[in-house]
């Protein structure tokens, strides 16, 4: 889930910087975003389903999120979010002067890091407090805010990362062999070559999965093969079915099924979303903006 890549300059961002991770921690981070927006009128963005646990601190202006399955917490506003893998898209919304950075775990990643089952954020929003501690989010949200610069709060970042990766968990061989396989494939796998693969029943790798990703196999594969379609490079001409195919789909229904599970729109619709969306720097796509 990202809250600002993406945004056109005109709507008020002054500030954006979108690193990768260094060397060290490619395995475990996928990209860091941060932002500086200044008098933002209400801009939305819909989150779409993408393989990649969300940390998000701020300071300024809260973030609106509001996910359709979530009555308890539609429109929270948060200063500070982690955001597990979803099987749904959901609606963000941000606005007025604000500062923030994301960090986009790889779902191995975020086990090792946020030290907790994955199993209890997925599908979620919840308040990094509640993982990793309220003084530790509050230090680091204070180094960052008084940083100047991107490079050094990207260096804080990476330094506290570090150290949390110093005192971790170490993910499992079988759920590290079977990820690397279903990113391999962009999730045209299925969960029975799976378990041949690892040697393990389909039952134990739902219960890996759910402890160190989150998702089980099946619906990760579904994600992946999800992003796969919609960061297709792009080519005139190219039919939805043609675009079916190369994402791993049995045919343009099974992709229009799939889209409207996922997302709640059609692809038609969700392509003209993402034509007016900055591709990203690094990593899957993972949100549109809508207003």
């Amino acid at each position: 889930m990202l809250v600002v890549e993406g945004f056109p300059e005109s709507t008020g961002i002054v500030q954006r910087h979108v690193r990768g991770a260094p060397d060290r921690l490619r395995a475990h981070v996928g990209k860091y975003v941060g932002f500086r927006l200044q008098s933002v009128p209400p801009q939305r963005r819909l989150s779409v389903p993408a393989a990649t646990v969300t940390l998000f601190l701020g300071w300024g202006d809260p973030l609106h999120v509001m996910d359709p399955r979530d009555r308890q917490q539609r429109g929270t506003g948060w200063e500070a979010m982690a955001v597990g893998l979803h099987s749904h898209a959901m609606t963000s919304e941000i606005s007025g002067t604000a500062n923030g950075v994301q960090v986009e775990f790889t779902p191995l990643g975020a086990y090792c890091v946020l030290g907790l089952p994955l199993r209890h954020l997925a599908d979620r929003v919840v308040h990094p407090d509640e993982i990793l501690g309220r003084q530790w989010v509050s230090r680091l949200t204070e180094r960052l805010a008084r940083t100047p610069d991107w490079a050094g709060r990207c260096a804080i970042l990476d330094n506290a990362i570090t150290a949390r990766l110093a005192h971790s968990h170490t993910p499992s061989p079988v759920v590290l062999e079977a990820w690397q396989r279903l990113r391999e494939t962009g999730g045209q796998v299925t969960v029975g070559e799976l378990a041949d693969l690892t040697g393990r029943s389909r039952r134990r790798l739902e219960i890996l999965f759910g402890e160190q990703i989150g998702l089980p196999p099946k619906t990760l594969a579904r994600v992946l093969r999800f992003q796969n379609a919609i960061t297709l490079p792009s080519a005139p001409g190219r039919s939805l079915a043609e675009t079916a195919a190369l994402g791993g789909y049995y045919d343009q229904a099974h992709f229009n099924r799939e889209f409207r599970a996922l997302t709640g729109l059609t692809p038609t619709q969700f392509g003209k979303l993402s034509s007016t969306t900055t591709e990203p720097t690094h990593g899957p796509l993972t949100s549109v903006l809508t207003t």
